[in-house]
């Protein structure tokens, strides 16, 4: 008997690339998607409108009726849509209530259902939920804090929306931290947010390939139980973890331009606040669901243009102080642009440059290349010299095998208590108590595997250096 797919963002690129990927299995699978009808929708989804294999859920997300009507009768729900940026970088209370609208909504409806036990529940993530980590603390895995970079509201929403599924009640559910996406229309993405990137941070990337069939794959009957109820990191591997000036240069590269030296202004690039690491853990994602294609970075990020408008190979053409003279309008925008921020928000710019007199101090790309610690991590963290951030806990046992005493030790980790004296099933809400005294209910799942901490205290921290009870959170704020 065939199983129903519900899958959410599927007019996105991940899930576009994922719809696509379970189109190929639809002799064992039929597919159940939600989309507003807007033009641009309806012109991409009419191929499939008489497809006896796919449903077209027209409607919203935020409309727990249309979300009803995509979970009913579903076995997998693929939750994938939602604001992300630049959109959500220019509405960010929008995003906020999209993203953790939509989650609740999910949540809601599988829980409604007579066989709710049975229902798999796949959330997309992201790295934006570890906020930023930097220089030593470059290097990370599930189970690290949550922690928002200040400002950023998407990384707020996916957070908040992650809790609200996993703390539900929902039986099967599993939460996949996305990293980048690397696709060919990352190259016609020009806004002010390039900026915001600090060229000394890192990331390791997804492809949009790779993405795609990791939510083909994780319907599989192979996927066995142990794989559910945790959080996993994604990335399409080793070779893709790049320093985010090396991610400059490749993207330049592709289309035949000069390095980031030649065609920015080193000013122009935030210093810090801004997502992305490297991950320890990212393997076991792939051992479980066996998506990645490996092809090698350089390959991947020549083909990048292939099927772009034809202009975009005659881009190495156009002289470095052409793509400067392009680019500067966006390092200047209103409001969103670092250049504005330093004239006119200086909340922000102490943010992202750490103060005028930091900012002032840039005068050449030597002091903004990575330094000799970020291009040699790989080789540090074979050595044992980069330092993994402790959990507190025991991680040889179980998070099911610890007792009160060791969970109440982890809480006093993170500055607070651990509330409850009597331990139950996989998924049971406990109380704790945070350093502020606030008292919450949270999963020994999301606390422990997840990084997650006090709702009411929220996921923005204030200051990068703050004073804090919380060991757990301190070590990346040090």
């Amino acid at each position: 008997m065939k199983k129903t797919v519900f899958l959410t963002g599927a007019t996105g690129n991940m899930g576009w690339a994922g719809f696509n990927e379970l189109l190929k299995k639809k002799d064992r699978f039929d597919l159940r998607i939600i989309a507003r009808p807007s033009k641009k929708n309806i012109k991409k989804l009419a191929p499939f409108a008489d497809d006896p294999s796919v449903t077209i859920v027209w409607g919203d997300l935020l409309n727990y009726d249309d979300v009803l009507k995509g979970v009913e009768g579903s076995d997998y729900v693929l939750h994938v849509g939602g604001m992300v940026s630049p959109a959500a970088d220019y509405y960010p209370e929008k995003t906020l209530k999209t993203n953790v609208g939509a989650a609740k909504n999910i949540a809601k409806a599988v829980l409604a259902q007579p066989n709710r036990d049975e229902i798999k529940v796949v959330y997309i993530g992201s790295v934006a939920q570890y906020g930023n980590r930097m220089g030593e603390r470059l290097w990370g895995r599930t189970g690290d804090p949550q922690r928002a970079s200040l400002y950023d509201m998407y990384s707020v929403s996916k957070c908040e929306a992650e809790k609200a599924i996993v703390d539900s009640g929902i039986k099967n559910w599993v939460s996949l931290r996305q990293s980048g996406i690397l696709y060919g229309g990352i190259l016609r993405v020009v806004n002010p947010t390039a900026f915001h990137v600090p060229v000394r941070g890192a990331l390791e990337w997804a492809t949009i390939e790779d993405s795609g069939r990791l939510l083909a794959n994780v319907v599989e009957d192979s996927v066995p139980d142990e794989f559910w109820n945790r959080f996993y990191n994604i990335s399409s591997g080793e070779e893709y973890r790049m320093s985010n000036f090396e991610f400059e240069e490749r993207l330049l590269n592709g289309l035949g331009l000069p390095g980031p030296e030649k065609v920015f202004e080193p000013q122009w690039f935030a210093t810090r606040n801004f997502h992305g690491m490297w991950y320890t853990d990212a393997d076991l994602l792939d051992s479980y669901l066996h998506f990645r294609s490996y092809t090698p970075v350089d390959e991947y990020f020549r083909n990048l243009k292939a099927g772009l408008p034809w202009f975009y190979k005659l881009a190495f053409l156009a002289p470095a102080w052409a793509v400067r003279f392009f680019m500067k309008p966006y390092a200047f925008e209103k409001g969103m642009g670092t250049q504005d921020w330093v004239k006119n928000n200086p909340e922000r710019l102490n943010a992202y440059y750490g103060s005028r007199e930091e900012y002032e101090n840039i005068r050449t790309w030597a002091q903004m290349r990575p330094g000799y610690m970020e291009k040699n991590q790989s080789k540090a963290l074979a050595d044992g010299e980069i330092e993994i951030l402790d959990h507190g806990y025991d991680e040889s046992k179980s998070i099911y095998e610890l007792s009160v005493e060791e969970i109440g030790k982890a809480a006093a980790f993170r500055g607070g208590r651990f509330l409850s004296t009597e331990l139950g099933p996989k998924g049971t809400l406990y109380k704790w108590e945070c350093e502020e005294g606030h008292v919450f209910e949270a999963s020994l799942e999301y606390v422990l595997l997840g990084g997650g901490w006090c709702p009411e205290c929220g996921y923005l921290v204030s200051e990068p250096y703050m004073e804090t009870k919380n060991a757990f959170l301190s070590q990346i704020l040090r």
